[in-house]
């Protein structure tokens, strides 16, 4: 059971393109650090098995070990996510024009769900709508691997983006492994 899970800018780790061919790291000292691959908005992407009570950070060794490279590892984990997701629930909330949609299962895989097309387009179309632009933009939010929050910004609700950038810096304040304040 492997997922992506986004980590911050600036995450140290094996770029995971050096890693198509996993005996390519034979010898290397550098195998023992986790696979990175580029995520969202300078975000990196971690991997990790699933195990009881936490998960283990997929490095190059295992890589090695299971003959794999970085692009079969990155596919089986976003499948993955992507069957978890499919029965993960949303969260809808509403005030007046406002509304959020949020995902917070407590599984660590949360944040993770904006890698997938499925749920960018889902959150676009909660949020936005089918019918013509308005100028209507969604906002996402990061703050944890826990959290994923997404909001629609309407053209007169100014006041939305300073609340919206408050509720996600206060909550990767507090979080135990926060991911980005932006």
């Amino acid at each position: 059971r492997i997922y992506p899970l986004l980590f911050p800018v600036g995450t140290p780790g094996i770029p995971a393109d050096w890693l198509e061919d996993p005996r390519a790291m034979s010898g290397t000292a550098s195998h023992t650090q986790p696979v990175v691959s580029p995520g969202p908005a300078g975000l990196a992407i971690v991997y990790a098995m699933t195990a009881s009570g936490f998960d283990i950070i997929v490095n190059g060794e295992h890589l090695m070990s299971w003959g794999v490279g970085a692009q079969s590892l990155d596919e089986v984990a976003r499948t993955n996510l992507a069957g978890w997701s499919a029965g993960a629930a949303w969260t809808d909330e509403t005030s007046g024009s406002r509304r959020l949609l949020s995902s917070d299962t407590g599984e660590g895989y949360d944040a993770a769900r904006i890698l997938l097309p499925d749920v960018r387009a889902y959150l676009a179309h909660e949020l936005r709508g089918d019918g013509p632009a308005d100028g209507t933009r969604i906002l996402v939010g990061l703050p944890e691997r826990h959290l994923l929050v997404a909001g629609a910004l309407r053209p007169d609700d100014a006041e939305f983006v300073d609340l919206f950038r408050d509720f996600i810096v206060e909550h990767s304040g507090g979080a135990e492994g926060p991911i980005d304040r932006r």
